[in-house]
């Protein structure tokens, strides 16, 4: 925690957790053992920021554009997925971190939908770090959901369409309540945000390390911290 300001840290963090499978190649593993690594990169980042007190941190597991990957590799992540679920459940009390799913679970085989509605329940009243996992997620389509949610309030009378602004199209969002993301990180130095949170990132600073996100540790996130307190936030304004 050398040289961080405690005072100034961002409260939401989001990250786009890239290069699980370059990393595996680069070692001439399999592409599901690159995930599997990842997967680890997680428990210890997450764990790491409940402990020096993020309050939100939002990670970019699986698009809605991954199904389009082979279905040898769409497996071994819903697989990794559920022994991190299952892991992390054994360690709820102890970690204190509440989870959250955003994304259309729907899709997703119903023993996996089973064990992430469990673990959002058993840890929704937890006080410690919110660990919010995008999972069969897409920025576009959060915005779309959102809008028929608004839609069908105006046509059942709930609302006016003059009520609608922007504090109404975030408290639709999965992200409402939360703050938006002050940071966002993106591994193996990808220069993208590839359909993550469109309308939350529009003042997050932007962080891309070129470690892959199995390399990514916790001095590596007290680094993007440090970049991040160099910054000087405007929201627009002047200086």
């Amino acid at each position: 925690m050398d040289n961080i300001d405690k005072n100034n840290l961002p409260k939401h963090i989001a990250i786009i957790m890239d290069g699980n499978r370059r990393w595996a190649k680069a070692r001439g593993l399999a592409t599901k053992d690159g995930h599997k690594a990842g997967a680890d990169a997680l428990e210890n980042i997450s764990k790491f920021c409940n402990e020096i007190g993020i309050e939100y941190l939002t990670v970019y597991a699986f698009s809605t554009e991954n199904w389009k990957r082979s279905k040898q590799e769409v497996s071994a992540l819903m697989s990794i997925l559920r022994v991190y679920v299952n892991s992390f459940l054994k360690e709820k009390d102890k970690q204190n971190i509440k989870i959250k799913l955003f994304g259309d679970i729907s899709e997703l085989p119903k023993g996996l939908q089973t064990d992430i509605n469990k673990a959002v329940e058993v840890t929704k009243n937890n006080t410690g770090l919110t660990l919010n996992i995008a999972f069969n997620y897409g920025g576009r389509a959060e915005l779309v959901r959102a809008m028929k949610n608004i839609a069908k309030e105006v046509k059942e009378n709930k609302i006016d369409i003059d009520d609608i602004n922007e504090e109404l199209i975030s408290n639709h969002l999965y992200t409402a309540g939360e703050p938006d993301p002050d940071l966002l990180i993106r591994t193996s130095r990808e220069l993208r945000t590839s359909n993550f949170l469109p309308w939350q990132l529009v003042y997050t600073e932007f962080y891309f390390p070129e470690k892959h996100w199995p390399d990514f540790g916790e001095e590596d996130l007290l680094e993007a911290i440090r970049e991040y307190q160099k910054r000087n936030r405007r929201f627009g304004g002047r200086p």
